[in-house]
């Protein structure tokens, strides 16, 4: 079905059109995979509300008229009474988010008593004129979409005439009281709207608090426009929708125009970018979501033609299947980090609505090969599919691309996906009180934290992939989904509001194709060929090593192809401190035994190199060792590293100072007490911004150092492995002062220690060369080949080893080989590290977990 390109009209059904017309016959099945039966989906089924019972009932026992459940704790989450979590306590405004989040979960779910309970609860006990600062973008995605989406479901009710006849649109009041109080954001000289506002006071109120910010995210201005155009039209006030779209408007105009791309972070009162890289992950993903919904529920061509024109980018530029990476938004051939986040497994759900199935099905397979190798979606992870930052909060974009694949093939491959996606949520995150977030995938500690997305979207998705349209309570075709899975009628593009001047010029740099300006077809995704999604997947597999056969690889030898003169290769060893000596082959008896050509030798080394399951980068520890009366060196703490900065293992002494608490703590604003902070080491506490923009902002203030101490509550160096903070992205080489990470628990010791004894100095230094430690001896290795006769046992003493180099193969003296075998064993360094085996079936010892580098999210 064509859309008319220049006319702006209501088109109500589209999202049913596509949702209908792209469904293929459940009967279709991939060839790795037989159909589920009807008993285990109700079986599946049924196991999801338990869950979503045991999830929302504890929310209510423990934790109700709290924002959030605590469910290590079992209690609520009050902001200002628990320990701040940095920008993440922003979606938080005592007013019971969880409850109001998963209102129109509960109708998805059938739980129609519950449904209205919690409506009358929201109606008795939720108010909005709290004097708190909130995130815009959080509070119009989880509470205004929260109150239009449980509108919505209460209003289908009431017209059905057995269910919520008592109701009078007051949620509906509720939320345009919330989008007036979300308004005095968008007071800016752009339209771009500030990224926090105070519930009570607004933004520019000298009691609000807030309006001091300078930047804000692509997403957090750009999120806004499905919520607010449905208040509008809901209720009849335009100025909801006409705000929303002024800042759409903004964004698509400070679009890069050699490119189309847009960055992550962009200043509210310019417009001029911050942030350059972009993507389709964190900072970014929700624009982009946005404007194609936009189109479906407004019927607005303007929101589809300037997605097809970032799309075509983001193909072009981005996309790299399976993978999805950054790039320099002004250049964007360069790729501008090795890694992705797990926002971006949103988007091969959003491709479905577009029709392009085939990297959607790419991007997802990749995303569950990594679910499988770290049980969830690391919050980062590198494009090796190792661990970046290895916390994982129960995001539900995982299982939202799972429906929507499901939704468009009817593979029963998609199903499986959802079975051990509730699963893994059982066995790995459940707890007594709830379902607690995964601090570390690699070590599966938990987090006190279970975020209200987990209810609103998380259960609904996976509800609704193993449900049948005749078991639900509502024609799900009819909605489209916001970011947050709150259900909006595509009704609303036939309610009022043309499209008053809203226009997009045509461009000519992107190619239209045939999903351009219509819906998908199954004939042209699945040309009588029902096994597309499989013939896809096959090729991703094994794209991070899980599931395929083990293979013991033999020990590596490494060849020196020497000529007969061999002056050249002997130079160039010699100049790396290597020193070969030709060897009487007769002597050793290798003559005629084995491939042995004149000129050539196979060193067979005694320590040889073996791959470690982790395979990460070496994260070399540091300390901050408290020096003043009355610890005296005795408190050490460990501390990680930065990529940037100065290198203290090149600092013989390392760096000495007194520790002065950064104001703000955070030091992602300006520096409020750099009169003080000038030649001390800063404390700041992680959160709110990049690990670079504290550290360029407290080197501005003088400071001689940064210990930055983790805000989130109860890591600790015990639990979580040591990592390496990274930049922001961009050149870091203006910062020089040394910079350390302390988790929650040792940060806390050296604060405690602080508020205690008032002036406390501290050491910064690599581990190894802490105050009080005994030195060890340095090794002093030679490598050389053997001299004819020569026993093993010869040469050297002290502590020096002589690594004897033969040619040839195995050596057939018994006795010798006897007492080589014996010199690799004691072939270990004083710090207890070890070899591996020759034949490598024993990992190497000694060492510790390594790991990448990490960012401040």
């Amino acid at each position: 079905m064509v859309r008319d390109s220049h006319a702006c009209r209501g088109f109500g059904m589209i999202l049913t059109i596509l949702l209908i017309v792209i469904n293929l016959s459940h009967g279709v099945t991939g060839l790795d995979d037989q159909a589920m039966s009807a008993e285990d989906k109700n079986k599946i089924r049924d196991q999801i509300l338990e869950m979503f019972d045991h999830a929302y009932g504890s929310y209510m026992k423990y934790a109700y008229p709290a924002d959030e459940l605590m469910p290590l704790s079992c209690r609520g989450r009050v902001r200002g009474l628990e320990p701040s979590r940095g920008d993440i306590d922003d979606a938080l405004g005592t007013f019971s988010l969880t409850l109001i989040d998963t209102l129109d979960t509960l109708v998805v779910l059938n739980k129609l008593d519950e449904f209205e309970d919690a409506v009358k609860k929201t109606m008795r006990d939720v108010r909005l004129d709290n004097d708190i600062v909130v995130s815009v973008f959080e509070t119009n995605i989880r509470v205004l979409g929260g109150l239009l989406g449980a509108h919505v479901m209460a209003d289908l009710l009431r017209q059905r005439g057995d269910r919520m006849l008592w109701y009078r649109d007051e949620l509906l009041h509720m939320a345009k009281d919330l989008g007036h109080r979300l308004l005095p954001a968008f007071n800016t000289t752009s339209g771009l709207p500030y990224p926090r506002v105070n519930l009570k006071y607004g933004v520019l109120n000298p009691l609000s608090r807030t309006g001091t910010e300078t930047d804000t995210c692509t997403a957090c201005a750009g999120t806004m426009i499905l919520e607010f155009a449905a208040l509008s039209r809901l209720s009849g006030d335009s100025v909801f929708e006409e705000t929303a779209r002024k800042a759409l408007d903004v964004l698509w105009e400070k679009r890069q125009r050699g490119s189309d791309l847009v960055g992550t972070v962009i200043n509210i009162h310019n417009g001029d970018w911050v942030r350059r890289d972009s993507g389709v992950g964190a900072g970014i993903d929700s624009y982009y979501e946005y404007l194609m919904k936009a189109y479906i529920l407004l019927g607005d061509n303007v929101y589809l033609e300037r997605f097809n024109t970032h799309y075509s980018a983001i193909m072009k530029y981005i996309s790299q299947p399976p993978l999805l990476l950054n790039v320099h938004m002004h250049n964007p051939t360069v790729n501008v980090r090795s890694w992705m986040d797990s926002l971006l497994a949103f988007f091969p759900g959003l491709q479905v609505l577009r029709g392009d199935l085939k990297p959607a099905i790419e991007t997802h397979e990749m995303l569950y090969q990594v679910t499988k190798q770290h049980k969830f979606l690391p919050e980062a992870f590198t494009t090796e599919f190792r661990v970046h930052w290895g916390q994982h909060p129960l995001r539900p974009e995982f299982a939202e691309s799972t429906y929507f694949l499901y939704k468009a093939t009817g593979d029963p491959y998609y199903l499986k996906v959802g079975q051990s996606i509730v699963e893994k949520l059982n066995t790995h995150a459940r707890v007594p009180c709830g379902f607690a977030a995964v601090q570390d995938v690699r070590t599966g500690t938990h987090e006190d934290r279970m975020d209200s997305f987990f209810l609103a979207e998380m259960f609904k998705y996976l509800y609704l992939l193993f449900s049948e349209k005749s078991q639900l309570p509502l024609d799900i075709d009819n909605y489209i989904f916001t970011t947050e899975a709150h259900l909006l009628p595509v009704s609303l593009s036939t309610t009022q509001l043309p499209c008053q001047g809203n226009h997009t010029e045509q461009l000519s740099n992107h190619g239209e194709d045939l999903f351009t300006y219509s819906c998908p077809s199954t004939q042209t995704l699945f040309p009588n060929n029902p096994s597309f999604a499989k013939s896809i997947r096959d090729g991703y597999k094994y794209l991070t090593g899980v599931g395929r056969a083990y293979h013991a690889s033999p020990v590596r030898g490494i060849e020196l192809p020497l000529h007969d003169t061999g002056l050249e290769p002997v130079e160039f060893l010699k100049s790396m401190g290597i020193t070969l000596t030709p060897l009487n082959e007769a002597a050793t008896g290798t003559a005629g035994k084995g491939p042995h050509e004149k000129g050539v030798y196979r060193v067979r080394l005694v320590a040889e190199l073996s791959q470690t399951p982790d395979e990460e980068e070496e994260v070399v520890p540091l300390i901050v060792q408290v020096i003043s009366p009355p610890f005296l060196g005795r408190t050490v703490l460990t501390a990680g590293p930065a990529k940037f900065g100065m290198d203290l293992t090149k600092q013989e002494h390392g760096v000495k100072g007194s520790i002065v608490k950064s104001e703000p703590y955070t030091a992602c604003g300006p520096i409020e007490n750099a009169d003080i902070l000038r030649g001390h080491i800063a404390l700041a506490l992680r959160g709110d911004c990049m690990f670079a923009a504290k550290a360029r902002r407290l080197q501005e203030a003088g400071v001689t150092g940064v210990i930055f101490i983790d805000h989130r509550e109860g890591s600790s160096i015990e639990e979580t492995p040591l990592f390496q903070m990274v930049g922001d992205g961009v050149a870091t080489d203006d910062i020089t002062i040394p910079l350390v990470f302390l988790f929650s628990r040792e940060g806390a010791e050296l604060t405690s220690a602080l508020h205690q004894h008032g002036n406390v100095d501290v050491l910064l230094l690599p581990k190894e060369r802490q105050l009080g430690r005994e030195k060890t001896e340095k090794l002093n290795i030679k490598f050389r080949l053997a001299k004819e006769g020569e026993m093993m046992e010869g040469g050297g003493d002290g502590t020096t080893f002589h690594l004897l180099l033969e040619p040839g193969s195995e050596r057939t003296d018994t006795k010798d080989k006897k007492k080589y075998e014996e010199q690799e064993e004691k072939s270990i360094s004083p710090s207890g590290h070890c070899s591996a085996s020759q034949d490598g079936s024993q990992p190497a010892c000694g060492l510790e977990p390594n790991h990448k580098p990490e960012a401040d999210p």
